[in-house]
């Protein structure tokens, strides 16, 4: 009912900046100019509202929850790094969850524990390996990054902790046997061909150059949205994690002259990248994935994140009142990419708790068979981890912010 609802409302919206979109690319014909492919301005209008489910589980349950005082939930994942405000916006959502499930069950009080692994796959191993190994642990939420993923599974395998990730999209780690990984949101087999649709149809891009960086996440992103962008892809480049001039990259895009620059990776990357990309004359297009889609890109892009847009297997929170308001009151600020997805990830692990499933055999046979609304979206995975229903969403920088523009891709 929830997903009926809310792609009701996403569709509209959507229609209706197809049919904005089709008129501003009539009216703003392409240049082939030095400066990229000339600009390639859109005027997509914003999403402003979601209907909240009314069925959708929500962190206080009945308020009888009755458990040990040990019971414990961690986040595991970046709290520093390049990239960290990805996974804070992630642990802001766990623990507004863990705070309203204790508020209301008095005797039930679930412990929340939080390791940080700074996002990188070489210093994740030593965190997750000292949570699995604390018995009290018995669920997880995370971890944020493919890469740190991949890099950890085998270790929530062998000791049969359940773990969802809020944001980790790389489609192979599915494919890996695990029975203890569930992944929150769509996979990039979904975003890649939705942002690939997103480019050439609503955005209206002719050319389009295709970045990626070096990690798991961009790689894998990257062999997606190439693949459909079909004949528009003019060129691909590679870039790494922790590079900072960019120029050899933007001469090869300029020289192609591409109206738009799709690129995956993150935002450490991409923020300094779309901010160089622009002082060399670019007046094309910018798209980045949910790994760029954080505040952090427009303050490190500065002026030249007005051409950004976003694709993201991720619901605007912020246009949900409820979670909107509790979150902004206990965080002071709004919620960013995957709040809401570790919001909800959370709520799933305490629903099992309150329903007695208190070890970690139990609470994994719980996510298992897990069939529910969530405020983002319905939770209901299949034998592999994944999501059965997911959906993408499309943003843009407006104002200085990022903005919802609804459904892409379908």
């Amino acid at each position: 009912m929830y997903r009926k609802q809310v792609m009701t409302t996403l569709a509209a919206a959507a229609t209706l900046g197809m049919l904005m979109a089709g008129c501003a690319n009539q009216a703003a014909p392409q240049s082939s100019g030095s400066a990229g492919g000339g600009s390639t301005t859109v005027n997509i209008p914003a999403l402003t509202s979601i209907q909240t489910p009314k069925d959708a589980v929500l962190p206080a349950g009945n308020g009888k929850a009755t458990c040990p005082a040990t019971t414990t939930l961690a986040y595991i994942g970046a709290e520093t790094g390049a990239n960290a405000q990805l996974g804070i916006n992630i642990f802001n959502g766990v623990q507004l969850a863990v705070s309203q499930h204790n508020k209301a069950n008095a005797n039930c009080q679930v412990q929340f524990k939080k390791f940080d692994t700074e996002g990188d796959p070489n210093k994740a191993t030593g965190p997750v390996t000292q949570a699995t190994k604390e018995a009290d642990i018995i669920g997880v939420v995370g971890l944020p990054f493919s890469g740190e993923s991949k890099a950890t599974g085998n270790i929530f395998e062998q000791q049969k902790l359940v773990h969802i990730t809020p944001a980790a999209t790389n489609p192979t780690l599915t494919q890996n046997g695990w029975t203890t990984f569930f992944r929150g949101l769509g996979n990039d087999a979904v975003q890649g061909p939705a942002a690939a649709k997103f480019i050439t149809g609503k955005l209206g891009a002719k050319k389009v150059y295709l970045v990626q960086d070096d990690s798991d996440y961009g790689i894998g992103l990257g062999k997606t949205t190439s693949d459909g962008l079909g004949s528009a892809l003019i060129g691909t480049d590679k870039v790494t994690t922790g590079q900072k001039d960019f120029s050899a990259t933007i001469s090869k895009i300029m020289n192609a002259k591409a109206d738009a620059v799709f690129y995956s990776g993150y935002y450490a990357e991409g923020a300094p990248f779309d901010q160089q990309l622009v002082a060399k004359g670019f007046t094309g297009t910018f798209i980045g994935p949910d790994g760029l889609k954080d505040d952090q890109f427009i303050k490190q892009a500065g002026d030249a994140s007005a051409n950004a847009f976003f694709t993201c297997p991720c619901i605007p929170g912020e246009l949900i009142p409820t979670f909107e308001s509790a979150y902004k009151a206990a965080n002071n600020m709004e919620p960013g990419t995957y709040s809401i997805e570790g919001y909800d990830a959370a709520t799933v692990l305490l629903a099992g708790i309150d329903a007695g499933n208190q070890d970690r055999a139990k609470l994994l046979s719980w996510v298992k068979s897990y069939d529910k609304d969530g405020l983002s979206k319905h939770y209901k995975w299949n034998d592999k981890g994944e999501l059965q229903a997911p959906t993408v969403y499309g943003y843009k920088v407006e104002n200085g912010k990022i903005v919802p523009i609804g459904a892409i891709g379908e």
